[in-house]
């Protein structure tokens, strides 16, 4: 797993979904469930931290050109 400082929201996506698929398949065993539901908790608010900062973004990109 990457560390939240290399993390980008493309990679943190396909971590998710690598995460969801291997739950939904029965790939991880219920002593690293867990941690895998930890890390995905993780990955989740990592990205709608990215979101809401691009999000501003666009906000101040919008309203500076009013």
């Amino acid at each position: 797993m990457k560390q939240e400082t290399e993390l980008t929201y493309e990679s943190a996506i396909t971590e998710l979904r690598s995460l969801a698929e291997k739950i939904e398949n029965h790939q991880i065993g219920i002593d690293e469930l867990p941690a895998a539901l930890e890390r995905a908790e993780r990955l989740i608010t990592f990205c709608k931290e990215k979101l809401k900062g691009v999000e501003s973004n666009l906000d101040t990109l919008m309203n500076s050109q009013k």
